[in-house]
């Protein structure tokens, strides 16, 4: 796993826990071909991945149509060959139920937004892809994590939203989106998700332009993070 941590950490990004899959498990093909033993996923907390990924971006002759997941996909392809698997990833057909593998890896449960809550990044994560092994991989069991969504008073995130699209039940995408594209949501547009900023536990908040592009991709209604 330290091959692998350091792989990851020269991009910025951390592995995100994993685990061994069932023997009657329906896995993904790992590379092998052969249904995969186990599984890391991959991704960061805060804005670690912003300055690698900026300056991929900055070096490309043409920015591509969908460029963070292009660099994920460029990274993690490059990371897993380094380590003997497969990498997989969430924009990708067939489309793989990465929340619930990242639900069973961190034992995370998700915020009034949908966005994964995490003991110490709060909503300030994502993942960008998983790395699959044809081995079973050792990995430390998630300790039952304090959801910080069960402590909060007041539930500010879901008062924050002007586009009221987060309530107890579902987060609202198209709502969100509706306000996004009006004269409205041009607060939201630059500076960021207020349902998002308005959770307390903001201590690893990514910096303004990380947000600003986050936003822009979140309009034209792409995965971001």
């Amino acid at each position: 796993m330290s091959r692998l941590a350091n792989a990851l950490a020269e991009h910025g990004l951390i592995a995100r826990g994993g685990f061994v899959f069932a023997d009657d498990e329906d896995a993904p093909p790992g590379l092998s071909g052969k249904p995969a033993r186990s599984i890391v996923l991959a991704g960061h907390g805060g804005g670690t991945i912003w300055p690698h990924f900026k300056a991929w971006l900055d070096a490309q002759p043409a920015s591509p149509a969908d460029p963070l997941d292009a660099w994920s996909k460029e990274v993690l392809d490059s990371v897993a060959t380094r380590v003997g698997a497969r990498a997989v990833f969430p924009f990708e057909k067939p489309y793989w139920p990465f929340q619930q593998w990242a639900m069973r890896a961190e034992g995370l449960r998700p915020s009034p937004l949908g966005i994964l809550m995490h003991p110490e990044f709060g909503l300030w994560h994502a993942y960008r892809g998983a790395l699959l092994f044809d081995i079973d991989i050792k990995i430390q069991a998630p300790a039952n994590p304090i959801h910080l969504c069960d402590l909060c008073d007041g539930k500010p995130c879901m008062n924050a939203c002007p586009a009221k699209a987060v309530s107890g039940a579902a987060f609202d995408v198209s709502c969100c989106l509706g306000l996004l594209r009006t004269e409205d949501g041009g607060t939201c547009r630059r500076d960021g998700c207020l349902a998002r900023s308005g959770c307390p536990h903001d201590r690893h908040r990514y910096g303004p332009e990380q947000i600003a592009f986050h936003m822009a991709a979140h309009l034209r209604g792409i995965a971001g993070g």
